[in-house]
């Protein structure tokens, strides 16, 4: 036989208080006395009662939740993003519906997002396009984007410093000897790969150096394998490559040393970028550009929170710092 659940006019008859006061309890931002507090929570414990929050939603207007779009979780730098943001949201008593997606359907996602009457929306490794944005912004639902940005979108943005992290590793790897310098690109469409091949180049130039050779990996494990064969099937081969990120790095350095029998960095000097955890792993301790993961999650949470708590949307961009993390997968010299 199913039991009727409690209500909180159940709560509060039992308790001998008001329904606002039960209410108040259970309410994160509410402050009520500890002799009411006890007695709410003596009485919901006895009457097996929980507070429903898809009514608090209705009756409040405010829903509490924000949507995580993601197109893939291949790279760890996101999983560990995707766990310091749920985090960062739970402490401010936001809820988080996590949403995966494909390039070209992103967004149908998004529009389903919006069904569930979510207050914002950080899209990592995904984006969506000027309609929707424009959508978005009309309906008041703040986006931000993470670790990458389009200008002509009016979402705001958290990167790291691309541009001046792949100056860098232009400036470390000349410094190290090396004249063969190649570059294993991203998504061609991505800011993010984009803009760190526009610093390595300027770095490169800065330098006196040229870049000797270039290929697409398209941020994919086994993209970043055509890349590497692309790149070693002329008689000049590089002597260093900067790779666009750790995960595509990963696949180029296990090829390199499995099909090639190359040494590294004694033959062949490779450069990530990211610096997630496997990248200290003595088996390939390498080099990187290190992006702020910590500082970036922040600024993405103050820069949503701010907008959806003054239920006004404004585009806003947040470049942080990066720094090279110089390990043993590339000489120095």
């Amino acid at each position: 036989m199913n039991r009727i659940a409690a209500t909180s006019a159940d709560v509060a008859r039992l308790a001998k208080v008001s329904q606002s006061a039960v209410s108040r309890t259970f309410s994160p931002t509410s402050s009520v006395s500890d002799d009411m507090r006890t007695r709410v929570l003596a009485a919901a414990s006895q009457l097996g009662y929980r507070p429903n929050a898809l009514a608090r939603a209705m009756i409040s207007g405010r829903s509490r939740l924000i949507a995580l779009l993601v197109a893939y979780l291949d790279n760890h730098f996101y999983p560990l993003v995707l766990e310091q943001l749920s985090r960062a949201l739970q402490a401010r008593d936001y809820h988080v519906l996590l949403f995966m997606t494909d390039p070209g359907n992103q967004d149908s996602v998004v529009q389903k997002m919006l069904q569930y009457q979510v207050e914002g929306i950080v899209m990592a490794s995904a984006t969506l396009s000027s309609s929707l944005a424009r959508e978005c912004a009309r309906t008041g639902t703040p986006v931000v984007l993470f670790n990458r940005y389009v200008p002509s979108l009016p979402a705001s943005s958290v990167t790291s410093d691309n541009i001046e992290g792949g100056r860098q590793v232009a400036h470390f790897l000349v410094a190290g000897g090396h004249q063969r310098i190649a570059f294993i690109a991203g998504q061609e469409d991505s800011s993010t790969s984009h803009d760190r091949e526009a610093g390595f180049y300027k770095g490169l130039t800065e330098c006196g150096v040229t870049i000797f050779a270039r290929a697409v990996g398209g941020y994919r494990f086994d993209g970043a394998g055509d890349a590497i064969r692309q790149l070693f099937t002329d008689t000049a081969k590089p002597d260093a490559i900067f790779v666009a990120n750790d995960h595509m790095a990963f696949a180029v350095m296990d090829i390199l040393r499995g099909a090639f029998g190359l040494r590294i960095p004694e033959d062949i000097s490779i450069v990530g970028y990211d610096d997630v955890p496997e990248a200290s792993w003595a088996g390939y301790a390498l080099t990187t550009v290190a992006q702020p993961a910590a500082d970036m999650v922040d600024a993405t949470v103050s820069i949503l929170l701010e907008q959806v708590e003054n239920r006004v949307v404004c585009k806003r961009a947040a470049v942080l710092p990066c720094r090279l993390v110089v390990r043993g997968s590339a000489r120095t010299g």
